[in-house]
């Protein structure tokens, strides 16, 4: 099933998209939820980021064609680090191109966002704390992250987490073909097979360090020909059972 969040009448509301139509349910995903006779046409929706996560736990390098486009080794055990919450919108949100940075990239990636509290999961038992999966964009100021010590300026600025359109509930997550378009043009081509460390084990490894609670999401690494984005720029996450992620950069004052 695909999870919407949407806006209607100024307030957030969840629904489950059905043809052309979104059911709304009153209640939470992740924990309590009943459907309603409500029913909203899909086409012009405003669609709002598919979660609202506490935490934003990213991996690195976790496919090999992008490790050595950087020249990097293929991390012995999945590379860890965090985006701030405060940086994700929905399909059709502005990216805001800030000032502090001259080299803005895109980073194609699939999202997964937790459905209940998991600590010291087996990889064998973490399809069982998987709400859903989304389309992400790890959107990086490339010049920051460089020349900083730490990640976390560079992945964090508002506007840096697109993610959308939905969540797909039930999804094999194994085997996906992952595309990232600009302008147009096919900039990313990759398959989820080729990561290094599959979602499962990706999940599996955070837990056995830390929490993760329902609504925190997952980005589980991008695959080879990331690049800078400009101001009026378009840019469209597209991933297999999915569907289409689509953000215009702005600049930022």
């Amino acid at each position: 099933m695909r999870c919407v969040r949407f806006e209607e009448q100024g307030r957030a509301r969840i629904g489950f998209i059905d043809g052309d139509v979104i059911r709304a349910v009153y209640g939470s995903i992740d924990t309590y939820w009943r459907m309603t006779d409500e029913v909203f046409p899909l086409a012009g929706a405003k669609l709002l980021a598919p979660c609202v996560p506490k935490q934003i736990i990213c991996v690195g390098f976790n496919y090999r064609d992008h490790a050595r486009e950087f020249h990097v080794d293929v991390p012995k055990e999945p590379a860890l680090f965090t985006k701030a919450a405060h940086t994700v919108i929905g399909n059709d949100g502005k990216i805001i191109y800030p000032r502090q940075s001259h080299e803005v990239v895109y980073e194609a990636e699939l999202g997964v966002v937790i459905k209940k509290r998991m600590k010291d999961v087996a990889p064998e038992d973490v399809p069982d704390y998987i709400l859903g999966y989304t389309c992400a964009n790890d959107v990086t100021a490339r010049d920051l992250q460089l020349s900083d010590v730490q990640w976390l300026r560079s992945k964090s600025f508002d506007t840096f987490c697109p993610l959308g359109p939905w969540l797909e509930t039930d999804l094999d997550p194994t085997d996906l073909s992952i595309k990232l378009y600009l302008n147009g043009q096919l900039k990313q081509n990759g398959r989820t097979s080729d990561m290094v460390y599959n979602p499962y084990e990706i999940l599996s490894y955070i837990s056995q360090s830390m929490t993760l609670d329902a609504g925190d999401l997952i980005l589980t690494g991008t695959p080879m020909g990331c690049g800078p984005m400009l101001p009026g720029d378009e840019v469209v996450v597209e991933i297999e059972g999915i569907g289409k992620l689509r953000n215009e950069v702005v600049k930022g004052y």
